[in-house]
């Protein structure tokens, strides 16, 4: 079967590239260009009938939402819910990262009913069962990954990039290694006394990558928990590695990506993305945050947003939201919708900062709307319109008509009311 890569290398131009390009304010061409030379990939498993978006250069900042049940709550109704909240309040792609339960239900469902890039890290459902990361084999975790293939998801984190040889420097940090699928082939290797399977069989998982297109989204199991860990020998370590799995994923014409930090300090952002892209040949950047400072618990959806805006003018492409139940539990519906929408204003703000002709226009609007006191216009441009109409208070109900009739925080004191009356 031939990879989105394989089809464009022959002349091919599958439908869907033109409502990406156009989307994008691409022309074609450049946007073809991009993804044969590995700077942007469309995610798009060969068995999921979607519309695709494109995430890497030139392209509009995308953002991520993670759902998924756990052990401790395990209720696929309700992350139903999470995910068709995450859509509306505008993620552009969601991860299952479900723990328990019966999770290829919870994804058919996902995949039949919301038109969305749907990811997975597949070394999670690997494990279910299993007592020990110990127990984990070659065969199960690519029976596992196979069963997602078959399913549709469209990219899958796998952490391929985390050696023998990285565990040592991991004793010198405050958190060691807060990955889950890091800790997981961390403590494999530990008690096998040798090198990943993910590594030494990578030939295998790309097997299957490029059987389905699927795309590859090369997990940073090392990534900081903390600042105090952030640019250390065990994080860029891995990324000299994951710079050469990128290669062997475009050898054999399978798209890839590679996933980031976690929690880094604020000055030190653009040096993880510069290397990034350097190492990794432009290969779009897809980071967690980062979170910029490591005390915000109950607001790390804003210290992510700052990080994330920074990265992204950086050169990261890719945003995965935080929510305000980061470190503390499951996210709630209205956290999911708050991470999201954190996320957004990062990946906007950078988007306007680029000249994006969508958000130059957007911006516009909104401020057209304003000198005119458009209240129901300034609602539908809202980045989250509820929260708009939750906060709007007007000054006088009783005048409801009057076109400039000013919000609570002026009263007859507005400046635009005083300034553009006759």
């Amino acid at each position: 079967m031939s990879t989105l890569i394989d089809e464009l290398k022959k002349g091919q131009r599958p439908g869907f590239l033109s409502q990406i390009a156009s989307h994008e304010s691409l022309d074609e061409e450049t946007l073809i260009e991009r993804v044969l030379s590995g700077r942007v990939v469309i995610c798009r498993n060969r068995r999921h009938e979607f519309d695709p978006i494109a995430i890497g250069a030139g392209t509009r900042i995308k953002v991520n939402a993670n759902i998924g049940a756990s052990p401790t709550q395990c209720d696929f109704e309700d992350e139903i819910v999470k995910v068709k909240a995450a859509i509306g309040a505008g993620a552009d792609t969601v991860m299952d990262l479900s723990i328990a339960g019966d999770i290829g239900g919870f994804r058919s469902r996902v995949l039949d009913e919301c038109n969305i890039t749907l990811g997975t890290v597949p070394v999670y459902e690997a494990m279910i069962g299993l007592p020990h990361p110990s127990e984990l084999t070659l065969d199960r975790f690519l029976k596992v990954m196979q069963k997602q293939a078959e399913e549709g998801v469209d990219f899958m984190t796998i952490h391929s990039g985390l050696l023998w040889e990285h565990l040592p420097s991991v004793k010198n940090r405050v958190l060691g290694v807060v990955s889950r699928g890091g800790s997981i082939m961390a403590a494999w290797m530990k008690h096998h006394q040798r090198e990943s399977f993910l590594y030494t069989h990578f030939d295998r998982i790309l097997e299957l990558a490029r059987e389905y297109d699927i795309t590859m989204s090369l997990g940073d199991g090392l990534r900081p928990g903390c600042t105090a860990d952030a640019n250390d020998e065990a994080q860029f370590g891995e990324l000299e590695v994951l710079g050469e799995l990128v290669q062997r994923c475009r050898d054999e014409h399978v798209q890839v990506m590679v996933e980031g930090p976690g929690h880094v300090p604020y000055h030190l952002i653009e040096e993880n993305v510069r290397r990034q892209k350097k190492i990794c040949q432009g290969a779009p950047f897809y980071v967690l945050g980062p979170l910029v400072i490591d005390y915000a618990a109950g607001y790390d959806h804003i210290a992510g947003a700052i990080g994330g805006a920074l990265a992204a003018w950086f050169g990261a492409d890719f945003l995965c939201y935080v929510t305000p139940a980061e470190h503390l539990r499951l996210p709630t519906i209205e956290d999911v919708r708050e991470g999201v929408i954190a996320s957004k204003i990062a990946a906007s703000a950078v988007d306007l900062a680029r000249n994006h002709p969508r958000e130059i226009q957007r911006n516009l609007a909104m401020s057209e709307a304003r000198q005119r006191f458009d209240w129901e216009g300034q609602q539908n441009l809202a980045i989250d319109p509820a929260k708009f109409c939750d906060y709007l208070e007007k000054v006088d109900p009783d005048t409801e008509g009057d076109p400039n009739q000013a919000c609570s925080m002026c009263g007859e004191w507005c400046a635009l009311k005083r300034a553009n009356s006759r």
